[in-house]
């Protein structure tokens, strides 16, 4: 029997029967929670409830669906019974529609993660470019802009590493976002991003392009990604971040690396050394299985003949506020002339797009490579011959 969150549980939505299956599975899985044996077993138990959970994220939209119609209803037929308050009755059903239309875009959106980690929670990292005190302020504006975006949707955001800027800015940035389906939407975020402004640090107001890198990978489970600790190098060392003069005068910060591959990962946000470790292996874990995948992805593509994937170093969206306003994503053509706002945090129109321009690619790659094995047995069939 599948369990709620294992692997082979699907994460898409399809005929209304998947959703009453899963409501029983919920049921199941909540009644064996409350079975005082489960607990006899405290590892097997905590990672019962871990994907019981999960199982509860993912029912929870529909279910707030399924309660607002509800409420819609009701309401409805108040207006009809009652005709006096039945304008007020009209006005909070429209309201109520409003807001089911946007959790109906919201759970339509995210049909279209396709990736076995696009529910996880994402490590994002942001890097400027050269171009010294310009692009270290543009990285710490793209920081704040990840932080208000996640948080309008409620979602946790945890700094982990920042090495602030010798004047303005940062010198790099890692956090992570905590929420369903985090990864699957900040994935649209990965590569560069430029700038084109009127520096505020330049006397004779010259217009300046700055630019910045975001690598954005998702947070796996320690089970699902296993690292052998005689690879590692562990270091410790003096916080040079903000923290109190706790982090300052011990060596609580910590820099893992891996020696196989180079990987070096540092983080010093927490007072506590070994909540800096952890969370240090939580994101080493990440990166190794991600370059494991890019690896995967290559040969995939060479069989393809065609690298449809969103490189590193690829330059994927321009923020202009000078000598007018306008932010262009370059993939998908998508565009807004407000800048500001889209600095604050709206984002959501350009990661619909590229979700939904991610999904064309996959099937004009997925085509290209049907073609090319048609022709392949098609050559095979006439040698023969």
């Amino acid at each position: 029997m599948s369990w709620p969150g294992s692997a082979s549980a699907s994460r898409k939505w399809g005929l209304p029967f998947e959703y009453a299956c899963k409501l029983a599975q919920l049921k199941e899985a909540e009644q064996k929670a409350s079975d005082p044996s489960l607990w006899e077993e405290s590892a097997r138990a905590q990672e019962f409830m871990k994907e019981l959970g999960a199982l509860r994220e993912e029912l929870r939209p529909l279910q707030e669906l399924e309660a607002r119609l509800e409420e819609i209803e009701v309401l409805l037929e108040l207006a009809r019974e009652d005709p006096s308050d039945g304008e007020e009755a009209l006005r909070e059903a429209g309201a109520g529609l409003k807001e089911t239309a946007r959790l109906l875009d919201k759970l339509e959106l995210e049909t279209l993660f396709s990736g076995k980690y696009d529910f996880n929670n994402a490590i994002v990292s942001i890097h400027p470019g050269a171009g010294g005190l310009e692009s270290q302020d543009w990285a710490e504006m793209l920081l704040r802009m990840y932080t208000r975006w996640a948080e309008r949707k409620g979602w946790e955001v945890e700094l982990v590493d920042l090495l602030p800027g010798d004047e303005a800015g940062i010198k790099s940035a890692t956090f992570v976002v905590r929420g369903h389906g985090a990864y699957g939407y900040l994935q649209a975020e990965k590569g560069v991003h430029r700038l084109i402004r009127i520096s505020p640090f330049d006397t004779a107001r010259r217009r300046h392009t700055s630019f910045a890198s975001v690598d954005v990978i998702p947070e796996i489970e320690e089970e699902e990604f296993v690292i052998n600790p005689d690879d590692l190098r562990i270091d410790t060392f003096r916080s040079s971040g903000a923290g109190g003069q706790h982090v300052n005068k011990t060596d609580s910060a910590v820099r893992i690396t891996h020696i196989p591959t180079g990987v070096v990962v540092t983080c010093q946000n927490n007072r506590s050394q070994h909540s800096n470790r952890q969370q240090a292996m939580r994101i080493l874990r990440a990166r190794l299985a991600e370059i494991q995948r890019r690896e995967q992805a290559a040969q995939i593509s060479a069989l393809r003949g065609v690298q449809k994937e969103i490189a590193w170093g690829s330059q994927i969206r321009t923020y202009v506020f000078h000598p007018f306003t306008l932010v262009k994503d370059h993939r998908t053509g998508m565009e807004s002339g407000q800048v500001e706002a889209v600095m604050d945090g709206e984002l959501d129109s350009f990661i619909e797009a590229f979700l939904r321009w991610q999904v064309r690619q996959r099937a004009e790659s997925d085509n290209a490579l049907e073609q090319k094995t048609g022709h392949a047995q098609n050559n095979l069939r006439a040698s023969k011959k």
